[in-house]
């Protein structure tokens, strides 16, 4: 098979990129009306109101300041996360999607996502999103259950999950629901009644996380007591098999979708695309010809602001060394149930797939990996111990 062939040291020295992966557009609005303990996303508490004005003019400087290194490069999702968008006025994001069609090479068919909290929004809220250009929503239902609400110190109730829900459905086509399992005193049948909870909204499109205590989380310094490990593993297989029943796959690690309603902006990431971050701590990974570039925005709020006034919204921007893009590229790829085609190899890190060969061999005899000439994908054994799997290329060059 041609593709699994060795190339010449000097070919695998050189770094050139001839053709530019697709590009994403990533925002981040850090507010939310209350910091859950157990998040570790860059997220600050309202206190009552934003600077919505001056942060749309924020973020539109910082788009611009950007331009020379996407110039010509046509976007194919937007994505508001955070924090929680859904504090930001239909206005307001019509204001910065129509900043991005003017300034960007926006695809008229782009997927554009807006992340919302049940606890702040409403039926005219979602019409004024889908107005301004919003095709997909993207809601932190976490649970269904009253008291792992509470536990989890989210703001709605159940009935504002179901509510949300149904209003998603309503006004979108598109619309993914956010659900944790693993919650403090929840049971395996508690854990399928979120599920089976979420189905009856029949949404295109599910993730489904355990719950883990983060670092520098209020749940990390006062941890609850949370469900053992292999009832954990239960519920996820128990969740995968139900979904897999409803006529969902899982595609990735924590997403189900049914049949071609897969989170085209995600897609891209695990693909190792490129995508571009704009807003208080975002994140950027772009591909120039010859090297990848890793950027990240100024993380609070007000220093964020500060800094695009004076012109400098970049707190942090670095190349990625040629060695490490291997191990990067797998450990997005890795995460598909798909896998990867061999040629995107070398596509995205401009390295000969014989570089990883070896190891990818070594995976394939320990049963982690299936390897042929159109696919390299994770087994089930691969998939429930991805860690362990991705390990094994950390040194490779």
């Amino acid at each position: 098979m041609p593709i699994f062939a060795q190339k010449s040291a000097s070919t695998a020295a050189a770094l050139e990129f001839r053709v530019s992966p697709p590009l994403a557009l990533y925002v981040h609005v850090p507010w939310c009306v209350q910091k859950c303990p157990y998040c570790d996303f860059n997220s600050h508490e309202a206190n009552g109101t934003i600077p919505e004005d001056e942060y749309v003019a924020a973020l539109i400087a910082d788009l611009q300041s950007a331009l020379p290194l996407i110039w010509g490069r046509p976007v194919v999702s937007v994505f508001f996360g955070g924090g929680t968008p859904s504090l930001m006025s239909p206005a307001a994001i019509d204001e910065l999607l129509a900043a991005f069609r003017a300034l960007a090479m926006l695809s008229p068919e782009a997927e554009i996502t807006l992340e919302a909290n049940p606890g702040t929004v409403e039926a005219e809220k979602f019409a004024g999103f889908r107005a301004a250009g919003v095709n997909r929503l993207s809601l932190g239902i976490q649970s269904f259950n009253d008291a792992h609400l509470k536990a989890l110190g989210r703001i709605h109730g159940s009935a504002e999950a179901r509510r949300a829900a149904q209003l998603a459905g309503e006004h979108l086509e598109a619309f993914n629901l956010d659900l944790m399992y693993g919650l403090p005193g929840q049971s395996l049948e508690q854990a399928l009644a979120d599920v089976d909870a979420a189905l009856a909204f029949a949404p295109p499109h599910l993730s489904c996380y355990q719950l883990t205590l983060e670092p520098n989380t209020r749940f990390a310094a006062f941890p609850p007591e949370l469900p053992e490990s292999d009832l954990c593993a239960d519920m996820q297989e128990a969740i995968e098999t139900r979904l897999t029943a409803a006529g969902y796959a899982n595609y990735e690690t924590s997403a189900f979708a049914r049949p071609g309603r897969q989170c085209r902006h995600n897609l891209n990431y695990w693909h190792f695309g490129d995508y571009l971050g704009i807003g208080a701590g975002a994140h950027s990974k772009l591909t120039l010809h010859d090297r990848v570039l890793r950027q990240m925005r100024w993380k609070h709020p007000n220093a964020y602001l500060e800094n695009v006034r004076a012109g400098n919204p970049l707190q942090e921007s670095r190349e990625i060394a040629a060695r490490e893009l291997p191990f990067e590229f797998l450990m997005n790829a890795l995460r598909l149930a798909d896998g990867f085609p061999p040629a995107l190899f070398e596509s995205r890190t401009a390295r000969p797939l014989g570089a990883v060969l070896p190891k990818l061999r070594e995976a394939e005899a320990a049963g982690l990996l299936a390897i042929g000439p159109e696919r390299i994908a994770p087994t089930l054994k691969g998939r429930r111990f991805l860690n362990v799997l991705l390990e094994r290329f950390l040194d490779a060059d």
